[in-house]
Order: C-alpha cells, then sequence, then structure tokens
C-alpha cells in the first residue's frame, strides 16, 4: 500500500546537494582509512570511479532531482552499489586487520573504526534512498510503487506540509539510527527489501563496534 499526501508539491525533486556530498564524503572516508583497509591505487580508482558517476548524474539531472531516466536510474544504482560494497570489504578488512597481531595503536584503532562505521551508515541511507518508491525521481512524480519504508509525516500527515514526501536527509537519519539502536526508530521498514537491507546494515554496524571497542579494550 502507498499513502500519498494530500496535494502535491509546487516545485519537484528534491536537491541534488545533499546526495553529493554523502558521495563526497564517503570517497574522503575511503582515502584516509589506513593501507592495511585500503590497498594504495586500488582505493584511488574507486574513488575516481564513484566521482566519475557522481558527475554523470549531476550533469544528467542537475539542480533538483526529477527527470526519469533508465540510464540515470542504473547509473545511481552502479554508484551506490559500489559504495556498499565498499563499506562491506571495509569492514572485513577491518575485522582481519584488528584480529591480527598489528594493530596495536588505541587512536588509530578507533579512529579507522570510526570511519568504516560511518561509511556503513552513509552508505547504506544512499541504499535506502536510492530504492525507497523507485528512487527520489519516482517519489517525486508519484508514480504508486509501494513504500519501502513508513515515516511518521506519512501516518500522522498533520505533523508536515501538504505534499510531504521524504528526502535524503530522512534516510540518512534512518542509516544513522538503525546503525546506532540496530532497529527501526521513527520510520518502520514495510516492504521485504527495506527489512533486509537494515538487517544486513545492522550486522555490519554490530561487528564493527564489537571488534573495533574489544580490541581498544585489550590495547589500552
Amino acid at each position: 500500500m502507498t499513502i500519498e499526501p494530500a496535494t502535491p508539491t509546487e516545485e519537484l525533486g528534491e536537491r541534488r546537494w545533499p546526495m553529493a556530498l554523502a558521495v563526497c564524503t564517503l570517497v574522503v572516508l575511503q582515502l584516509i582509512l589506513p593501507d592495511r583497509i585500503g590497498h594504495g591505487w586500488v582505493r584511488w580508482a574507486v574513488a575516481g570511479l564513484e566521482l566519475a558517476l557522481l558527475a554523470a548524474l549531476i550533469a544528467g539531472d542537475p539542480g533538483r532531482i526529477d527527470r526519469q531516466s533508465g540510464i540515470l536510474r542504473r547509473l545511481t544504482v552502479a554508484l551506490i552499489g559500489i559504495l556498499v560494497v565498499g563499506s562491506t570489504f571495509e569492514t572485513v578488512k577491518l575485522v582481519d586487520w584488528m584480529l591480527g597481531k598489528g594493530a596495536n595503536n588505541a587512536r588509530v584503532l578507533l579512529g579507522a573504526g570510526a570511519a568504516v562505521w560511518l561509511s556503513i551508515m552513509v552508505a547504506f541511507a544512499l541504499l535506502y534512498w536510492a530504492l525507497d518508491r523507485g528512487g527520489p525521481a519516482e517519489r517525486c512524480h508519484r508514480t504508486g510503487r509501494p513504500n519501502g519504508f513508513f515515516f511518521p509525516q506519512m501516518q500522522t500527515p498533520e505533523l508536515a506540509p501538504d505534499g510531504w514526501l521524504p528526502e535524503f536527509p530522512d534516510y540518512l537519519y534512518l542509516g544513522f539510527t538503525n546503525g546506532i539502536a540496530f532497529s527501526p526508530t521513527d520510520a518502520m521498514p514495510a516492504a521485504h527489501w527495506a527489512k533486509l537491507v537494515m538487517m544486513a546494515q545492522e550486522i555490519l554496524s554490530i561487528v564493527v563496534l564489537v571488534v573495533v571497542v574489544s580490541r581498544a579494550i585489550n590495547v589500552l
């Protein structure tokens, strides 16, 4: 079931810059990780690919995200897929490093763990944002796709202006709370894919927090 606000918004599409800033943040986090987690030229090549995909998205649909295009949709999914796979790979490498004998600096451990956890949170927030109801362009055109998540404004319309639609900051908050509380808070998952993706984020977050904290305490 899809809950539609009473009236359409006057200006279609959410702004591109919050999503672009999130992608750039992830790129920076990838580049500052210790060499044991991110390997030399590989991280630079992946970062270049991610920025190239972001540039293509901005060129294809600048300003507000309201252009319905199969190519842009595939580019968005490809970009976010790379970011999610990258954060998962970083988690595996972080665990491998911390279970070894070379991770003996508590400050470096905590910094690397925080960077990986933040990468997981932002990458999955982008994934929720890209998949829910077909993505931002589909949402703003109200194509009738079913909700992946139900936000408080949907269940209690008087809390929001007419025509309210979730935007990237709403999904960023969802990713943050799911990564720190390991459960939904305000936005409830409705679709099976949403529940499974949230479970995957929770698993990665728990692994990072448990391994990093336990290893840091052991070192101290």
